[in-house]
């Protein structure tokens, strides 16, 4: 029987200096250098927002009778940024008024700082000084993944603006612009460099009146519709505010929506429980090993369909709660694990494919997540038809619902691949066109394995083989929706999981390319994090 009861970019607040050089700071005016700092246009002008997040309301707002409001998402932090000319050597200071869970205030390639939550508007500042050759600053803003629509209003930047004189020679055309990669949804783009007689600062990529901001010769359009045409044009900019000619057009079309939300899912998340076995704190862990995500459990049922954390504790407002916030305050974020061995389960109590969905999405809704991963064990769930059925369903729904989202399964196996019951679960994703991103195996409790290098590899091997057949999937394509979740040290059965040995397993992993590795757990995992920092090194 198992006993496994089973945050973002990286700030830098470093000030800007030139290598080898002291720097005397040159003091700020007191000038505000953002174009419609306080949206009191009504619109964006000025600020460019990622994938069309950004738009201009009347309320809430601090000054004035606009705000910016920044709709952040599962798949989006809703950045929108401001690039200004300013002076080498110079002091200023870079200020403003936020609403909402965890929005940042930025300078790109320097100082951050965020509100972790302020329902009502508070005041963020950062001082910082250019460099000795900087001629241009973006400034930025952002919420975070999954905490909702932030607010921000009256930006300022105080110093003395840049650029500008007798400068008025706009910069080449950029050349050769071409496409590099498309999926259903984005189109990535590069081109040559543009020359300017004082500096090229950065470049727009048009489309349609859209603009993407990018700092060098490269840029990748978000929040495109799938099998359309598009055509992008790229321009460049100086320290000035002067513009290029538009590039030479460029056409891309972009591909089939497949249900495949763009790049490959891979993901290196060990088990955290909150429930047991002393656990850690997460951010602790992460700043020692460089994990990034964690496999939370447990969601179980409570007084029904009703989704909580070990059938107790709520969704909202507990400690669990504060574990993601802090997850993703560190830089990482976390994917719950729904279901388990034992506990009381939403797959037996939903009665319909329906309602366990609705239980899915409220917990998709709680923490908005990028990737839902449900654990089928024992009799209730793995070996019931039914319920096999209800669960494949119910993940078809939410899939449809949140677009974007990632679905995985996890479930037992034998040290040749999925029994019978595992080989049905295959069989029916398929035959209920379920589009599971990754079926990870739980490869222990083989009963005593001598060799669990070996007989991990040989169970990874069996999935591999079963999902090519069910699927007509190539080695490649079949190994990319595989996943493997282990057990450090000794299992329930006794078999050892060494370092070296999972180190082996994780490198067998990265060289076929695999989706998914895991561990059970991170509480375990003491004195050193040793798994957990292996365990960090997947790369898929």
């Amino acid at each position: 029987m198992r006993t496994r009861h089973r945050l973002f970019t990286g700030l830098g607040a470093a000030a800007l200096i030139a290598a080898g050089l002291v720097i005397t700071p040159i003091a700020a005016h007191a000038d505000n250098l953002l174009t419609n700092p306080g949206f009191e246009s009504g619109t964006l002008s000025g600020w460019t927002c990622a994938g069309g997040t950004g738009s201009v309301v009347g309320t809430p707002v601090h000054g004035g009778s606009k705000a910016l409001a920044g709709a952040a998402s599962a798949s989006n932090n809703a950045r929108c940024a401001q690039t200004v000319a300013v002076k080498p050597s110079t002091a200023y200071t870079l200020s403003g008024w936020v609403r909402g869970n965890y929005v940042h205030l930025g300078v790109t390639g320097g100082a951050v700082k965020w509100a972790n939550s302020a329902s009502g508007y508070t005041q963020l500042s950062i001082s910082f000084t250019t460099t000795a050759s900087q001629t241009s600053a973006e400034v930025y803003l952002h919420g975070w993944y999954g905490q909702g629509t932030y607010n921000a209003d009256d930006i300022a930047l105080d110093g003395p603006g840049g650029g500008g004189g007798n400068d008025t020679q706009a910069p080449t055309a950029p050349a050769n612009p071409r496409v590099t990669s498309v999926t259903a949804n984005s189109v990535s783009l590069a081109w040559d460099a543009s020359t300017d007689n004082v500096g090229v600062t950065g470049y727009e990529v048009v489309r349609s009146g859209q603009v993407t901001p990018a700092t060098g010769t490269s840029a990748t359009v978000t929040g495109l519709s799938p099998s359309t045409s598009y055509s992008f044009t790229v321009r460049a900019k100086d320290a000035a505010g002067n513009t290029s000619p538009a590039s030479a057009a460029v056409t891309a079309t972009t591909g089939k929506d497949d249900g495949n939300p763009g790049p490959r899912f891979i993901q290196a998340a060990p088990y955290l429980y909150l429930g047991w076995g002393n656990p850690p704190a997460a951010a602790d862990v992460m700043r020692a090993t460089g994990v990034k995500w964690f496999t939370m459990a447990f969601i179980l049922a409570q007084n029904g369909c009703n989704p909580t954390w070990d059938s107790q504790r709520p969704l909202k407002g507990g400690v669990d709660e504060n574990n993601v916030k802090a997850i993703r305050a560190a830089g990482g974020d976390i994917v719950p694990s729904i279901g388990g061995w034992s506990g009381n389960k939403l797959g037996p109590n939903c009665a319909t494919a329906e309602l366990l969905a609705g239980a899915y999405q409220k917990v998709i809704d709680a923490y908005g997540l990028k990737a839902i991963d449900v654990d089928i064990e024992n009799t209730d769930e793995f070996e019931s038809a039914a319920v096999q059925d209800r669960i494949l369903t119910a993940l078809k729904i939410v899939k449809t619902n949140n677009p974007g989202l990632r679905t995985i399964l996890t479930f037992p196996t034998l040290n040749t691949g999925p029994n019978s019951w595992g080989n049905r679960l295959i069989e029916q994703a398929k035959a209920l066109n379920a589009n599971i991103d990754n079926f990870t195996i739980m490869p222990f409790n083989f009963g005593g394995a001598a060799d669990m290098y070996a007989a991990t590899v040989n169970s990874t091997e069996g999935l591999k083989n079963k999902l090519k057949s069910t699927f007509g999937w190539t080695d490649a394509e079949a190994y990319a929706h595989v996943g493997i979740s282990g057990m450090n040290n000794a299992s329930d059965a006794g078999e050892n999981t060494t370092p070296q040995i999972w180190t082996r397993i994780r490198d067998w992993s990265n060289a076929n390319h695999i989706g998914r590795f895991s561990f059970w757990a991170v509480n375990r995992d003491r004195p050193n994090w040793e798994f957990t920092a292996i365990t960090a090194g997947f790369t898929g």
